[in-house]
């Protein structure tokens, strides 16, 4: 299986496993309305923030380099979530059907070879807002267009194919973990000792590349701080 389909298995078991096997109808086990455009658009503005955009702030701060990844992870979440669920409700078809058409994208050639360099600011900037724009749709909707926007914004972040799977797996992990762990009722501590546990799966990850999504979830048991209390 490739990795795109991989990806879209993942966060379809995510998500039901999170929201209940009927999420793609739009409402949660816990009848909550889903509005998974309304998260790409939050999550956009979330990026945003990775960059000293304010021309009256902090002019001189460098770019957070490693959460604009993990963001733009976060927003592949949420496109997988939005597309499946488009397939489902306009009986286009499965995750296989999707993977298949997500493939034949123009710019997933772009993703596909190695990249760790990143773009101009303000042109990351740019094509984060049609992102925006596009997810603010409210009746029509161009997936492909959306998909599109997604990967050119993959390539200027710094990453390809294989560092948005490595990084998606990483985070689907710890969703997972976070959902394990009282995310929902709000008892789940999200600063480790210090640091956000995004950054801490990201070290994890750095210093075991290979790491079984499996021995991931470990790894973070061990290191999440209500087990030392």
């Amino acid at each position: 299986m490739d990795k795109i389909a991989l990806m879209l298995q993942l966060q379809a078991d995510l998500n039901e496993a999170t929201n209940g096997d009927k999420w793609t109808s739009g409402i949660t086990k816990n009848n909550k309305v889903i509005n998974w455009k309304r998260c790409i658009y939050m999550e956009c503005a979330e990026m945003i923030e990775s960059f000293s955009w304010k021309h009256w702030k902090n002019i001189d701060k460098e770019a957070d380099w490693a959460n604009l990844q993990i963001e733009v992870v976060d927003v592949w979440h949420f496109i997988m979530s939005l597309a499946i669920e488009n397939y489902a409700q306009n009986a286009k078809g499965g995750i296989d059907e999707l993977g298949h058409a997500l493939l034949k994208v123009e710019n997933f050639e772009k993703i596909v070879l190695k990249n760790t360099l990143f773009a101009n600011e303000n042109e990351i900037m740019e094509k984060i807002e049609a992102i925006i724009l596009e997810s603010l749709l409210k009746k029509e909707f161009h997936l492909e267009k959306l998909v599109n926007d997604f990967f050119d914004l993959v390539v200027m972040s710094g990453l390809d194919l294989e560092t948005l799977y490595k990084l998606y797996v990483g985070k689907n992990i710890l969703n997972q973990f976070r959902q394990d762990h009282g995310y929902k009722d709000g008892s789940y501590i999200k600063v480790w000792n210090g640091e956000e546990d995004n950054v801490v799966m990201q070290r994890v990850l750095e210093q075991n590349s290979d790491i079984a999504p499996a021995k991931l979830y470990e790894e973070l048991e061990k290191l999440y701080p209500a087990q030392k209390n």
